[in-house]
């Protein structure tokens, strides 16, 4: 898949590194482009929250898992703080 663009969230921009990881596991970014736009933003907005490295790196794993697991939004996550109800910034 090298050199096709991942797409990103509603509010957040995919990060590199969340990027670079997809771009390794075929099937978790095969389900990355299969959700929402709204639910690749809750993905990216739980990974951007981790307050620590470590957090952030297992966070990108369960990214991972849960995308092959067919999870469409992270598990145990509230949502996305920096959006309105309706979806937008």
């Amino acid at each position: 898949m090298g050199g096709q663009r991942i797409p990103g969230g509603v509010v957040h921009t995919l990060p590199a590194d969340l990027r670079a990881a997809l771009a390794g596991n075929e099937s978790a970014l095969a389900a990355w482009r299969d959700i929402t736009p709204l639910a690749r933003n809750e993905f990216i907005c739980w990974v951007e929250d981790a307050k620590q490295d470590a957090t952030r790196e297992r966070r990108i794993r369960r990214t991972q898992e849960e995308l092959e697991e067919g999870m469409r939004r992270p598990c145990c996550w509230p949502g996305c703080k920096h959006r309105e109800r309706t979806g937008k910034a």
